[in-house]
């Protein structure tokens, strides 16, 4: 990179000036008395051309280098004046016209991160305030009517306080989610790895999904027969995945529905489960966001349901945590497929 137009004015300053000097001794030569050889004339010219030009793009560079300093202190917040040493061949205004449209950029970005974060913040905060407020104002409805005179009618009085008692399960179930999605994003959450037969596990969970299950009159089933598939895991965990997936396709299942759960070998060291419906699904704009805390597909419709919101995103935390991934397809009206891996032993 060249100094093109500050080096172009010192190289027509020091020309200009080698002539007025050359014009000079000629003068002195002719009207002086003085005899001035001709290479004396020529050389001092040169001289003069050379030392002018050395000297102006000195001055130059030292000014355009301190007004860059200046500049630079601004974009890489330093407070110090080290940041770089330019040769007079170097364009340095083309340098930081670049460096500068970069530091531009980034800043934008940044910006832009700052807002979105912003954005997160107020529409989590604005969504666990909604997850809180219904079974609050559902218990407190409750006990004030007991203090009202329910307390002693024994019809009301024990299913209020059950119903009561619900809402604060959905409290603690929510605070309990919270506090597990802050301990897997600030990596205090410890994994307890065990190898495990994750047919097993599998089976035992369509055992304590089968009444909520028949209620619809979805059928939970293998894809086909499976011999046991040991995995390396933590059981507790991976148990809480399939529990939460499985549960998700009964509750967005279309009656006399089914959910298949299949397991496929990827290579010697990795195995992929796949949870499919054929229940309602989801548009696919849709999909980039399902894994966000609180998002909802439809906020009507799933608040009917239940949960607080969270699930899918201790899931995904879960997967990752193991290193391995986790995926959905789903086209509306047709049904979902949840997919993720495991270490196979």
């Amino acid at each position: 990179m060249r100094l093109t137009k500050p080096i172009h004015i010192t190289f027509i300053g020091s020309l200009i000036l080698g002539i007025l000097v050359l014009v000079a001794l000629i003068v002195i030569d002719k009207y002086a008395e003085i005899n001035i050889s001709f290479l004396t004339i020529l050389f001092t010219t040169l001289l003069t051309i050379v030392l002018s030009f050395l000297i102006f793009t000195y001055l130059i560079n030292r000014f355009i280098n301190s007004k860059i300093k200046f500049i630079y202190r601004i974009i890489t917040n330093r407070q110090t004046a080290e940041e770089a040493e330019y040769s007079v061949t170097e364009d340095v205004l083309t340098r930081l016209t670049k460096d500068t449209a970069e530091w531009a950029s980034t800043q934008k970005r940044q910006i832009n991160q700052l807002q979105k974060q912003a954005e997160f913040r107020k529409e989590f905060l604005g969504n666990l305030a909604h997850e809180l407020k219904t079974p609050v104002f559902s218990i407190q409805g409750y006990i004030l009517t007991l203090l009202e005179g329910g307390l002693e009618d024994e019809r009301v009085n024990r299913d209020f306080l059950v119903r009561a008692l619900s809402g604060v399960d959905r409290i603690s179930n929510l605070l309990e989610d919270l506090d597990n999605i802050s301990k897997f994003e600030t990596d205090r959450f410890q994994l307890k790895l065990e190898k495990f037969d994750l047919i097993k596990v599998t089976n035992n969970i369509f055992r304590e999904l089968e009444k909520k299950a028949k209620k619809k009159d979805i059928k939970l089933n293998f894809d086909q027969h499976y011999e046991p598939l040991m995995v390396n895991g933590d059981k507790t965990k991976i148990t809480q995945v399939l529990v939460n997936l499985i549960s998700n396709s009964i509750s967005y299942g279309k009656e006399s529905g089914k959910t298949t759960v299949s397991f496929d070998a990827i290579d010697k060291k990795k195995v992929l489960v796949q949870i499919s419906d054929n229940g309602v699904g989801m548009a696919e704009e849709h999909i980039p966001r399902l894994f966000e805390r609180f998002y909802r597909v439809d906020k009507s419709r799933e608040r009917n349901v239940g949960g607080s919101g969270l699930g899918l995103a201790i899931v995904k935390h879960i997967i990752e945590a193991h290193k391995q991934t986790i995926k959905v397809k789903s086209t509306e009206g047709i049904g979902s497929t949840f997919s993720f891996t495991l270490e196979k032993v």
